[in-house]
């Protein structure tokens, strides 16, 4: 006796064999809500990506990492792909040329949730704090970023290739650095601000010194 089987199926629902399948339990996830502001440099970094294609086509990645406190792009990075790897390097770099952060603002992207960046940061006690899905707010310093660097570079350059793109993207990085006023930093340079925050963290420490003696 031949039966497909749709016909299968449905005696064994009629009969009361089929079992309900249970769901997977769901955890909710802590609710991180949005960092508090940093009060020093090199506190909290703030890290994210945005794409766009040179004038053949070709995809491009730029990952942008921002030091909160000062506004400073620590680094623009730029290629065709940046696995984590390449974002551990680029972190690598900078921390050579000033020291570490506290922790490290970043979404969940496939590049930042591997192990490359996990024991990157477990080697280096460096915290991974990862937004909310669906909740960019959390992470509204490199949003912000990121939306200026579109707005006034890459939707303004037809780029030649990766190479033409580093160059334009680095001279837009050093002159928001070095020349651009900031309202959020009191109308000054994040390289003026920075210095600033450096004499005054400096002149805490001293007079912290002083009256413990």
């Amino acid at each position: 006796m031949t039966v497909n089987h749709k016909r299968v199926e449905r005696l064994y629902r009629q009969e009361g064999l089929a079992l309900r399948r249970r769901g997977r339990k769901r955890v909710a996830a802590p609710r991180l809500g949005r960092p508090r502001p940093p009060d020093r440099p090199n506190e909290h970094w703030a890290l994210d990506f945005v794409s766009d294609t040179v004038i053949t086509g070709r995809r491009i990645r730029v990952l942008a990492v921002i030091d909160a406190h000062t506004r400073e792009a620590l680094a623009i990075e730029v290629d065709t792909s940046l696995p984590g790897t390449r974002v551990v390097r680029v972190l690598d770099r900078i921390v050579a040329e000033r020291g570490r952060p506290r922790q490290i603002v970043l979404d969940n992207g496939p590049e930042l949730t591997g192990k490359a960046l996990d024991q990157w940061a477990h080697q280096r006690g460096v915290t991974l704090r990862f937004i909310d899905r669906g909740k960019p707010v959390q992470n509204a310093h490199a949003e912000s970023f990121n939306g200026r660097l579109r707005d006034e570079c890459l939707n303004q350059h037809w780029f030649l290739g990766v190479a033409d793109a580093r160059r334009i993207i680095e001279a837009w990085r050093q002159d928001d650095h070095h020349h651009r006023p900031h309202s959020a930093l009191g109308y000054r340079t994040p390289e003026e601000f920075r210095a600033e925050s450096g004499a005054t963290s400096t002149t805490t420490t001293t007079t912290t010194t002083i009256h413990q003696e």
